[in-house]
């Protein structure tokens, strides 16, 4: 398979449908030969996208934690010990994609994990500038930096318009989880 010039993709903005994106993305390069390669901070290992993409035989994803919980919920103990872990599986993840020559890397949440100080951007920016020629990289959250943002190829940015939780609906499973 011809390898591309592999940009740098991010979703983000407060509304609904940045993972969505992204997994739509992993699912059309799985869908062309491509190996992809998914993480997700900041969600457990329960996502209703993960059950039907793990079946993929491209696409691949790493665990994470059993339980998680919102950032404003962690306490400080268990920020350090969250930014510890996420760090360390940042470099497993990427040592992975390099070994085992992914074309796609989906780091979903990852720009959530850094505004929320679980994850340090240098690391994030770092990597970024030094990645593969190849590899596609996929970044999703809220409120990128601009640092970010200069070293994407691409940004779109998803906005609110009206959203059920606006009224008081919770996530539902199989729509927004």
């Amino acid at each position: 398979m011809d390898k591309q010039a592999g940009l740098i993709h991010i979703y983000c903005g407060n509304g609904k449908g940045k993972t969505t994106c992204g997994m739509g993305l992993c699912t059309r390069a799985a869908g062309y030969g491509y190996k992809v390669l998914i993480y997700q901070f900041m969600k457990n290992n329960q996502t209703s996208e993960r059950k039907v993409l793990e079946t993929i035989d491209n696409i691949t994803f790493v665990d994470g934690l059993d339980f998680e919980k919102f950032s404003f919920k962690l306490s400080s103990e268990e920020k350090e010990e969250r930014k510890l872990f996420y760090e360390s599986q940042f470099r497993k993840i990427t040592r992975l994609a390099e070994s085992e020559n992914y074309d796609v890397l989906f780091l979903d949440e990852i720009i959530y994990a850094v505004s929320s100080d679980l994850f340090e951007e240098t690391i994030l920016l770092d990597y970024l500038c030094r990645k593969p020629k190849g590899l596609e990289v996929i970044l999703t959250g809220q409120d990128p930096s601009k640092a970010l943002i200069d070293v994407a190829d691409y940004v779109s940015s998803i906005q609110k318009v009206k959203h059920p939780f606006d009224k008081g609906i919770m996530a539902r499973n199989g729509i927004e989880r």
